[in-house]
């Protein structure tokens, strides 16, 4: 690690000294001034990391100093040097940006423990400018390619864009993506493959949930003309088609358990055969996986492999339901309705502060995609530039009627009923579609229709 630098700037030459030999000892390279335009000579001519200043100057004071290197060098951490019950000084130097202060007399141990707080402090701020530059990449990339970008401010989110910007930098590492419909895990598996060395090749998306199984090896490996009926010329599975790019599988605990052993060996060999043909062919390609299910119990239930689950799990990423990172709602709501006002040439110049208090204690079963339908539909039936309550029917039904009926009252609002049903169906069956269309005695496309309608997805 490079030395840090720190310049003491202080009139008394025994301070400097005494100051600047400890420093040296303690392996820092030291800078000593003894008037502030000394001081600023230096600045102007080394990358200093730390400034160690007396309040009481020639020239000008310690506080007009420190109001200069923090308008021309604001990445500069100052500690002031006070003397005995100046606290006055101390508390403005603090507000106008001092990281730390010891007061004269002192002793090296109060220098030590200042730059050691400093120290401390300068590394937080590193590393929270680099998740922000993360982020920033991150989505940058995402709203070039996609058209769309990651929204946050939450704490939980900024983890997984520094998950997302280490995993990029690795070739071919299997990525498992967790979390609820509608959290946004093909964005984060787009935003992975738009960071890597790969991001110039096809992404390519497939939901193994809407692969029929008499056409998994077919679609996944592709086939030989003639090797069954129908196949009039040889096509190339998605395995060739995504080839030096990225494969994201979509609800990937919805394939079925006699084919995971086929997909499984293609993962460990890095080659496919294609159906009705002898010949193996090489594939170079990343695999990142996503589920709303937990894959923990579908193992239990010998529903998916162990062996295929540690194979996609090299590296995991869990993305946090809406309602555990609220404090994305009202930044997220903002951005939508901008992007719906603009694509609807609709000006919305402003939303009510109801409207965001409901919102963000709504539940938000369907997630980001849900809090995106209701935006966009509220812009639709939106007439005079201010987003109401009104305009969030669903939410707004359920802010004014129970949810379910008190003793022997009924609730006559169908829809409302339908969306409350459809909802517990789905947390009783842990998100699994499949087995929620069962439970409610529909199919598994007309759950889906209803979903959408409600945005629930």
């Amino acid at each position: 690690m490079e030395k840090l630098k720190i310049m003491i700037l202080d009139d008394e030459q025994r301070v400097r000294e005494e100051i600047g030999e400890f420093l040296l000892e303690n392996g820092f390279q030291v800078f000593k001034a003894e008037l502030p335009s000394q001081a600023f000579k230096i600045l102007e001519q080394n990358e200093i990391d730390i400034t160690i200043l007396d309040i009481k100057l020639p020239e000008m004071d310690g506080i007009q100093v420190l109001e200069k290197i923090k308008t021309s060098y604001p990445e500069i951490e100052v500690i002031m040097i006070s003397g005995h019950g100046d606290m006055n000084s101390v508390i403005s130097a603090m507000r106008l940006g001092a990281s730390d202060y010891f007061t004269k007399p002192f002793r090296l141990m109060d220098v030590h423990n200042s730059i050691e707080r400093t120290k401390r402090f300068i590394t937080l701020n590193s590393k929270l400018k680099e998740v922000e530059h993360n982020l920033s990449l991150v989505s940058n990339e995402l709203q070039d390619k996609t058209g769309h970008s990651i929204i946050t401010q939450s704490p939980k989110m900024k983890s997984i864009i520094e998950l997302i910007s280490k995993v990029a930098k690795t070739e071919d590492t299997s990525v498992l993506i967790t979390g609820e419909s509608g959290t946004g895990k093909e964005l984060v598996a787009r935003g992975i493959h738009y960071l890597s060395s790969r991001k110039e090749k096809y992404f390519y998306d497939v939901n193994c949930s809407a692969v029929p199984e008499n056409l998994f090896e077919s679609e996944f490996f592709g086939h030989k003309k003639g090797a069954f009926t129908g196949a009039t010329e040889s096509k190339a599975g998605w395995f060739e088609v995504a080839s030096k790019g990225t494969l994201f599988l979509d609800e990937i605990g919805d394939m079925p358990l006699n084919l995971q052993s086929k997909f499984l060996r293609v993962l460990e060999e890095r080659k496919i055969r294609r159906v009705g043909s002898h010949i193996d062919i090489p594939v170079d390609v990343r695999v990142i996986a996503a589920t709303n299910r937990r894959l923990e119990d579908l193992i239990e239930e010998k529903l998916f492999r162990v062996d295929l689950f540690h194979r996609l799990n090299s590296f995991s990423i869990h993305i946090p339901p809406l309602r555990e990172r609220s404090e994305d709602i009202p930044l997220l709501i903002n951005h939508f309705a901008s992007e719906f006002s603009k694509k609807m040439k609709k000006p919305i110049q402003e939303i009510d502060e109801n409207v965001l208090n409901e919102l963000s204690n709504y539940n938000f079963p369907g997630n980001v995609r849900e809090l995106k339908n209701m935006v966009e539909r509220a812009v639709i039936l939106n007439d005079r530039g201010k987003l109401h309550l009104k305009h969030f029917p669903i939410l707004a039904k359920v802010s004014d009627q129970p949810v379910f009926s008190k003793g022997t009252e009924i609730i006559f609002d169908l829809e409302l009923a339908e969306k409350n049903l459809i909802m517990k169906a789905l947390e009783k069956c842990k998100n699994n579609k499949a087995k929620a269309a069962k439970l409610l005695n529909i199919t598994w496309q007309s759950l889906d229709r209803r979903m959408k309608k409600f945005g629930i997805l």
